[in-house]
C-alpha cells in the first residue's frame, strides 16, 4: 500500500526540494498530532490559527452553517447571513470611516483587490511598496513584493511598481501625484518582524494625504490580535484608506478581505459594472468561522494577554547563540548568526516536539507566532525545547 508520504511526493505539487514532511492527522489547541508524535505549533500555520486549532466556538459555527447552506452565489449578489453578520462585526472593530468590506478567499486576493481599487479610484497606476515586503504570490501581489530573488524568474510583472525603504522617512519623498497607492505592512512579516516608528507611519499618512494617493495597510499577518491590539495600525494612531486582512481572520478557514469606505469601494460598481468579482469569496462556512473568531477575540481575554505572553517568551529565550529577539506582541523573530546556524536548530526543535520556521527574507531568524491561546506553562515548555535544540 502506498503511504501518504509517497503520495504527497508523487501527486502534490512541491514548493521546494526539502518539504518538512511532517504527517499531521489531527490538531487541537496549540498541538499538532502525527501518527505517533505531537508537536507544539509555534507558527500557527503562518499566523492562521490565532485562536488555536479547532476552537470549540469556531467548530460550532461551522457545523451550524453546514446544516443551512454552502455556496449559493457569487459574492455580492445574494444576502447571506454569515457574510453580513461578519461584515457588521468587523466594522465595529474599525475606526471611522472604514465601513465597507469586500470578502475574498486569501491574503493574495485581498491585495489584488486593493491594488485594483486604488487604481480605479485615483485614476493612477503607480504602486509604491517596500523592500523586503511580502504581499503574496499571485501576479499583482508578487509585483509589489520587495524581494527581487522571488520576482526575477517571473518577469515581466505588472508595470508601475517600485520600492522604498521601510521605516525611512526620507524615502517618503518618492511618493508623488503620480502614485495611486502606497502598500505597506504595519509589521514586516517575511522581512523578519521589522517595525517602524509612530513618527514614520504618521509622516506616511500625511504624505499620502498631501499627494492625494491612497494608503493601503497590509495586516494579513499582523491583524486580528496578533500584536496585542485587534489591528496593528492602532499602535500608531493612523487610519488607512484601504486595509487588507486574511490568515488569522478565519479561525483556520480560508478567507480574506479588503476594507475601505463606501465612497472608495463604490467605484467598483460601474465603469465597468462588476469591477471586481469573486465566486467563492465570503464562502458562508468560512464567514461563519470568521464571525466566531471575531467574537472570540472581542469577548475574551486573548488580545489583552498577548504582550505578557510575549514577555514570558523573551524572558525564557536566553542563550549566547541568540543575537536578538524582535517582536510586536506574539509576532516574534529570534535572530541567530546565520541560516547555517539556525536551520539545524529548527530541525532539532521539530525532533524534540516544537514546530517553528524561518522567514522568507530573513533566513537567520526563527519565526515564533503561536496561537494566542498558548498558556504560560506551554510557553515555558516551548522555550525549553528551543534552548535544548540550540545546545544540540
Amino acid at each position: 500500500m502506498i503511504s501518504s508520504r509517497d503520495l504527497f511526493l508523487r501527486n502534490l505539487a512541491q514548493t521546494s526540494d526539502f518539504p518538512l514532511m511532517l504527517e499531521i492527522v489531527s490538531a487541537e489547541g496549540i498541538w499538532l498530532y502525527g501518527p505517533d508524535k505531537k508537536y507544539i505549533d509555534l507558527i500557527s500555520g503562518i499566523g492562521v490559527s490565532s485562536v488555536g486549532h479547532r476552537h470549540p466556538m469556531v467548530i460550532d459555527a461551522i457545523k451550524e452553517q453546514l446544516d443551512k447552506h454552502l455556496h449559493v452565489m457569487v459574492f455580492g449578489e445574494l444576502v447571506q447571513t454569515p457574510q453580513v453578520k461578519l461584515a457588521e462585526a468587523m466594522v465595529k472593530t474599525l475606526p471611522v470611516p472604514l465601513d465597507n468590506i469586500y470578502l475574498v478567499n486569501s491574503g493574495s486576493e485581498a491585495i489584488e483587490g486593493a491594488i485594483k481599487l486604488s487604481k480605479r479610484y485615483t485614476g493612477r497606476h503607480e504602486i509604491i511598496s517596500c523592500f523586503d515586503a511580502y504581499h503574496g504570490s499571485s501576479h499583482g501581489a508578487l509585483s509589489i513584493s520587495g524581494s527581487e530573488d522571488f520576482k526575477r524568474a517571473f518577469r515581466p510583472l505588472v508595470p508601475g511598481s517600485r520600492q522604498i525603504k521601510f521605516g525611512a522617512i526620507e524615502d517618503l519623498s518618492e511618493i508623488t501625484n503620480k502614485t495611486a497607492a502606497v502598500v505597506i505592512e504595519t509589521v514586516q512579516g517575511e522581512g523578519g518582524v521589522r517595525t517602524a516608528t509612530a513618527e514614520y507611519f504618521q509622516s506616511l499618512r500625511q504624505k499620502c494625504n498631501q499627494e492625494e494617493c491612497l494608503l493601503i495597510i497590509d495586516e494579513i499577518q499582523c491583524g486580528f490580535g496578533r500584536t496585542g491590539k485587534f489591528w496593528a495600525f492602532e499602535h500608531y494612531n493612523i487610519v488607512p484608506d484601504i486595509l487588507t486582512a486574511a490568515k488569522g481572520m478565519g479561525g483556520g478557514m480560508p478567507i480574506g478581505a479588503f476594507i475601505s469606505t463606501q465612497e472608495i469601494m463604490g467605484v467598483l460598481k460601474n465603469n465597468p459594472i462588476l469591477g471586481h468579482i469573486t465566486t467563492f469569496g465570503g464562502h458562508p462556512v468560512s464567514s461563519a468561522a470568521a464571525l466566531a473568531t471575531v467574537n472570540i477575540l472581542l469577548e475574551g481575554s486573548l488580545i489583552g494577554a498577548v504582550n505578557r505572553k510575549a514577555e514570558l517568551f523573551k524572558s525564557h529565550l536566553n542563550h549566547p547563540a541568540i543575537k536578538e529577539v524582535r517582536n510586536l506582541g506574539l509576532m516574534m523573530a529570534v535572530e541567530f548568526e546565520s541560516f547555517e546556524v539556525l536551520k539545524p536548530i529548527i530541525d532539532r526543535a521539530i525532533d524534540k516536539g516544537a514546530l517553528t520556521d524561518w522567514f522568507l527574507f530573513c533566513d537567520n531568524s526563527m519565526r515564533i507566532a503561536p496561537p494566542l491561546t498558548i498558556e504560560d506553562d506551554e510557553i515555558r515548555q516551548a522555550c525549553k525545547i528551543i534552548i535544548e535544540a540550540i545546545k544540540g
